[in-house]
């Protein structure tokens, strides 16, 4: 009885032991330090990503900038003397030019000829979408000879429609098949109640459809600005006079043209040539995240 009685008091003298709680614990240790390894590469790679750009936008601002990184003597020197100068004003100018003729004529077009292709079924109408996809699948530079050629002959070469019809075409066949698809995401019956009430099939389209699939043409005109912004073959190749020539081929002239580079005013025009594709991105964003069907059949 004596030893049965130890045996009790010792017992619940003693709590039990969990053998889960130990793994339970190194489990979360564990879990915490694989989280950890996740921020620091994370963190690794935003500074690889964000350190060019910093590097950019300092040098731009210092009126001693050079090749290396250092902390600037900050002045606005550099964005006066862009302005100031006789050329890049220019070169800025060219590019806006070529890149919102290009993209309002791509969306013109796209929207007429996507709507075409959404509400029209015709003989040989998947054969011509993908006809149209194939010119974009192939390279700018295997096309760009016979299209300087054909520049020539038509007289259109060195001129800014010469120019701006051509990156039209460019990316006109994505744009296309972009709007083809929001054109087919519009209710056909949201048309038809519009002829009921005596609308014709035009009037239509521009009270009904284009005004839903504003969407899509945001996201167009931000593809395809951007596209022609950055475009540097092209314009080398049919332009030949400097004075046509959009920035693209400046920062490449301020590379290649100078013994000494002005890395001041080379870092000034980089940052002036970042700002119209962030401004069109803050503008179009509304447009890309709103909603656009969502109950429209509703009521």
């Amino acid at each position: 009885m004596t030893l049965d009685a130890s045996t009790r008091s010792n017992a619940t003298s003693e709590p039990p032991q969990r053998p889960g709680n130990t793994s339970a614990g190194s489990g979360a240790l564990a879990a915490g330090l694989r989280r950890a390894g996740v921020y620091i590469v994370i963190g690794l790679l935003s500074l690889f990503c964000v350190v060019p750009f910093a590097w950019v936008l300092l040098a731009s601002l210092d009126r001693h900038a050079n090749l290396y990184a250092k902390p600037p003597a900050l002045s606005a020197d550099n964005f006066i003397r862009f302005f100031h100068d006789a050329t890049t004003p220019r070169l800025l100018f060219n590019s806006l030019l070529i890149s919102i003729g290009a993209t309002l004529l791509t969306l013109l077009l796209s929207v007429f000829g996507g709507y075409a292709l959404s509400r029209f079924h015709f003989p040989g109408r998947k054969t011509l979408m993908f006809g149209i996809l194939l010119v974009r699948v192939v390279p700018a530079t295997a096309t760009i000879v016979p299209l300087y050629l054909m520049m020539i002959q038509l007289h259109l070469n060195n001129t800014y429609v010469g120019i701006i019809l051509v990156e039209a075409a460019y990316q006109l066949p994505l744009v296309l098949w972009l709007m083809k698809g929001f054109f087919d995401a519009i209710p056909l019956e949201l048309e038809e109640a519009a002829w009921t009430d005596g609308c014709s099939r035009i009037a239509g389209a521009v009270r009904i459809v284009i005004p839903l699939s504003r969407p899509g043409m945001g996201a167009g005109a931000l593809l395809t600005f951007i596209n022609v912004w950055g475009d540097f073959l092209t314009p080398l190749v049919l332009l030949t006079s400097p004075e046509k020539y959009p920035i693209s081929i400046g920062l490449f002239q301020a590379f290649s043209g100078h013994n000494q580079i002005d890395w001041g005013l080379l870092t000034a025009t980089a940052v002036l040539y970042m700002v119209p594709t962030v401004v069109l991105y803050l503008f179009s964003r509304r447009y890309l995240l709103q909603a656009t069907f969502t109950g429209a059949l509703k009521g």
